[in-house]
């Protein structure tokens, strides 16, 4: 028993050792560093089976005794099992972490395209990034000139109509209060000049 005791002690101290090379090891090689441990704490299982049962067989003095080394070994390799176990769990959500990563990016990346997508279509279609923002700054200047307008006339305007006359001029009349027929003024912007009738 004595020496089988001292090969399986001596394979739990390559083992424990071997599991300090799993953290250091790159991503080819720790599955190879994995399955050598893995295939060490096989053979110690099947190995302490024969010493719980030659350690059964001990002289009744040493028999107590022998079983507690045994039991101290199989608890040594246990913990070893657990070790390589969380290990493994921790670089399996590594890797799918990695993956989700990965994928991630990648559609982000699509969503890139598509947006890069959309803009040829508008380009193909006649309207370019500078189109596109002279009519939204034109948009913005018109709704600035018209509140001008309202606020040079007082509260005493009425009715605001706005008629599109053309693509580049439009026209907006205040509508007068009854009484005032002589006093009601027509803005042209567009060519951004205002003028009194």
């Amino acid at each position: 028993m004595e020496p089988l005791y001292q090969q399986t002690h001596k394979q739990v101290h390559e083992i424990q050792s071997c599991m300090g090379r799993l953290e250091t090891a790159d991503k080819q090689s720790v599955h190879i560093v994995e399955n050598e441990i893995q295939a060490s704490i096989d053979q110690i299982f099947s190995r302490l089976e024969r010493l719980e049962i030659l350690s059964s067989k001990e002289p009744p003095n040493k028999r107590q005794n022998a079983k507690l080394r045994v039991d101290q070994l199989k608890y040594d390799v246990q913990h070893l099992q657990t070790a390589l176990r969380n290990f493994q769990h921790r670089r399996h959500a590594r890797e799918q972490q990695e993956r989700q990563r990965e994928e991630l990016l990648s559609r982000t990346f699509t969503a890139n395209g598509t947006q890069k997508k959309i803009l040829d279509i508008a380009n193909m279609l006649g309207l370019s990034n500078t189109v596109m923002r002279l009519i939204e700054k034109r948009a913005f200047q018109d709704k600035y000139f018209m509140i001008a307008l309202l606020r040079c006339q007082g509260p005493s305007a009425g009715l605001l109509v706005i008629h599109k006359m053309g693509s580049e001029t439009a026209t907006a009349r205040l509508s007068c209060p009854p009484g005032t027929q002589g006093s009601c003024q027509t803005a042209h912007f567009g060519g951004r000049s205002a003028g009194s009738s």
